[in-house]
C-alpha cells in the first residue's frame, strides 16, 4: 500500500509553493521512488521551513539496527500515538512529504493493476509525515521519515482500502508546529477531499523499481477505466 510515489516538480518550485527558505538540495526527478530512497521533505528548522532529503523508512532513535526502517515506511493514523516506533516523532517531529503522485494496486484476478493517483491539476501536494534521527557510535547520523495513512476516500476505495494522508494547505503550518495540540493533529489525519484527486491505470512497468522514468505516467486505457 503506497510503497511507491513520485516527485518530479523541480525543488525550487517546491520551495516557493511550500514557502520554504534557504537553498534547495540537489535532486533529480523521481517517477517511481521506493523505500530507502533519499526523498524531499519540508520541516521546521527553528522558525523557518526548509527542504531536506531524508531516507524513506523511519528508523527510531532507540533502534539497534537501521534495517528496521524497511518495515516502517507507513504509520497508520489510527494508531500513530500508540506505537513506540512513531509516537515520539508524532509529538515532536512532524513533516510534509512532498509528492506529485502516488501508486496503488488493484487486484484483478491473479494480477494486480497499478494506478497512478494525482491532483487533477498535477500540482505537488503534502503527505503528512514523521521524521527521526538515528546514530550509532562512530557513525554519521541518519535522518529518515515515514508517511501517514488513513482509510481510502471514494476515489481510492475501488482500488485499495488505504491511502496516504494528504494535508490541505491551510493545515501545513499547524502540522509542522511541534507545539500544536496533538488532539487537533489527529483530527487532520482523515481521508482527503475528493475533488482535487483522480486515478488512472498505468503500465505494470511501475512494478519494477528500475523503471524510474516519465513513461510510466502514461495512461493505459485498455487495462482499466479512468476514475
Amino acid at each position: 500500500m503506497c510503497g511507491r510515489y513520485s516527485i518530479t516538480t523541480p525543488l525550487e518550485s517546491v520551495r516557493r509553493l511550500f514557502d520554504a527558505e534557504g537553498e534547495v538540495p540537489a535532486f533529480r526527478p523521481r517517477y517511481n521512488s521506493t523505500p530507502r530512497s533519499e526523498m524531499p521533505i519540508v520541516r521546521l528548522e527553528g522558525a523557518a521551513r526548509r527542504i531536506a532529503l531524508l531516507r524513506w523508512g523511519l528508523v527510531p532513535g532507540w533502534a539497534k539496527d537501521p534495517a528496521i526502517g524497511d518495515k516502517l515506511i507507513h504509520a497508520r493514523a489510527e494508531t500513530v500515538t500508540e506505537k513506540p516506533s512513531f509516537s515520539a516523532a508524532f509529538r515532536a517531529r512532524r513533516c510534509l512529504v512532498v509528492a506529485d503522485g502516488f501508486y496503488e494496486w488493484r487486484r484483478d484476478g491473479r494480477l494486480s493493476q497499478p494506478f497512478r493517483v494525482e491532483r487533477r491539476d498535477r500540482m505537488p501536494f503534502a503527505i503528512a509525515g514523521l521524521w527521526e534521527r538515528w546514530a550509532a557510535p562512530g557513525q554519521a547520523p541518519m535522518e529518515s521519515f515515514a508517511l501517514l495513512t488513513t482509510e481510502a476516500n471514494a476515489v481510492l476505495a475501488p482500488i485499495h482500502h488505504r491511502m496516504p494522508v494528504i494535508l490541505e494547505e491551510k493545515a501545513h503550518a499547524a502540522w509542522l508546529n511541534p507545539g500544536s495540540d496533538l488532539g487537533s493533529m489527529q483530527e487532520l489525519l482523515r481521508p482527503p477531499a475528493l475533488e482535487p484527486l483522480h486515478a488512472y491505470p498505468i503500465s505494470r512497468d511501475v512494478n519494477n523499481p528500475r523503471h524510474d522514468r516519465q513513461e510510466i505516467l502514461v495512461p493505459v486505457a485498455d487495462q482499466g477505466r479512468l476514475l
